[in-house]
């Protein structure tokens, strides 16, 4: 207590290095969650021959699993009402809901670019964007953990983790139509440093993950039908037809569990982490899925390889780095 009877400031917690170790590490399954969803989600937009359309269908589907999940678990639903009184109470704004908007454009880019770029190429567009803007979005404080500053380390491995998507995809970013269609994920990989600041936010708010991943869900199935809607009277009917095989359908699934343990780890690793782990995550598993199922779009090579690891020097750099928060 100070002489004026006020309490003085808690000095800063550091967080734990064993804490944002398996933080990393969860964050980079999560990631390669994320290159399969690719590989599924453009692989359903080719066949529709509508991007649009399969990003509805992925986000339909994971959002009527979370229908059923979240109101059918104590956890789930005492996280709903302690998320009304959040909002009632103005602790939690409503704009900070409306992160499944990001997570929309994320998948939508998905079905639209990735029969043409491949999953490499899409990934290095989406990492241009994510690691530039969580440094941003630490800084301002967005996310749960508050305020993360800019350390030597954090700005060593965004760079890193630039050049070393770069290196993984030199070959194919000579091509002017390539370059053309990355713009679309690299704008979603601005959005995603923003949407798991912001469902961190709801997480913490709710207590309860699943309850963040369903208010991402619901936005963005909304912001894509709309989109959807627009795009039937513009364009009409998908060309394609719905496919048979079954895992085309859990681009969904996939998605719940990434934006999942994104609200859940984002408080322990800050955003900038966070994103990085989740690149890294993205990067091997689109080496993989490049080289074990290769596509018309998709070359790998030595450079690939090099790449990939590269960017996971460039995330250890970050881990091991001072991080505080207040």
């Amino acid at each position: 207590m100070s002489r004026t009877g006020t309490a003085a400031p808690p000095a800063p917690q550091t967080l734990s290095t064993g804490r944002r170790v398996a933080g990393v590490g969860l964050a980079t399954a999560s990631g390669v969650m994320v290159a399969v969803q690719s590989r599924i989600n453009g692989e359903l937009g080719v066949r529709l021959a509508d991007g649009i359309a399969a990003a509805v269908v992925s986000f339909g589907v994971g959002l009527l699993i979370l229908l059923v999940l979240v109101p059918a678990t104590p956890g789930g639903r005492r996280g709903l009402a302690a998320l009304r009184g959040a909002l009632r109470s103005g602790a939690l704004r409503p704009w900070q809901c409306l992160g499944g908007v990001c997570g929309a454009f994320l998948v939508a880019t998905q079905g639209l670019t990735i029969g043409a770029l491949g999953v490499a190429v899409f990934t290095v567009a989406v990492v241009a964007g994510q690691s530039g803007s969580s440094l941003l979005v630490d800084r301002a404080g967005i996310g749960p953990a508050g305020r993360q500053p800019v350390t030597p380390n954090r700005l060593i491995g965004a760079v890193l983790t630039v050049l070393a998507v770069l290196l993984a995809v030199g070959d194919r970013l000579g091509d002017p139509h390539a370059l053309a269609l990355a713009l679309l994920p690299l704008a979603a990989g601005v959005g995603i440093a923003w949407q798991q600041a912001v469902n961190g936010r709801v997480r913490a708010a709710a207590g309860s993950a699943m309850t963040a991943t369903l208010v991402n869900f619901t936005v963005g199935t909304a912001a894509l039908l709309v989109t959807f809607a627009v795009d039937l009277a513009v364009r009409g009917r998908p060309a394609g037809a719905f496919p048979d095989e079954p895992w085309l359908y859990l681009g969904g699934p996939l998605g719940i569990v990434f934006i999942a343990l994104a609200a859940a780890l984002v408080r322990f690793t800050g955003v900038l982490l966070l994103g990085l782990a989740t690149i890294a995550g993205q990067i091997v598993g689109a080496v993989l899925l490049d080289l074990v199922l290769p596509t018309a779009a998709s070359h790998p090579g030595l450079d690939t390889l090099l790449g990939a690891a590269l960017t996971m020097v460039a995330v250890l750099v970050a881990a091991f780095g001072p991080t505080r928060r207040p």
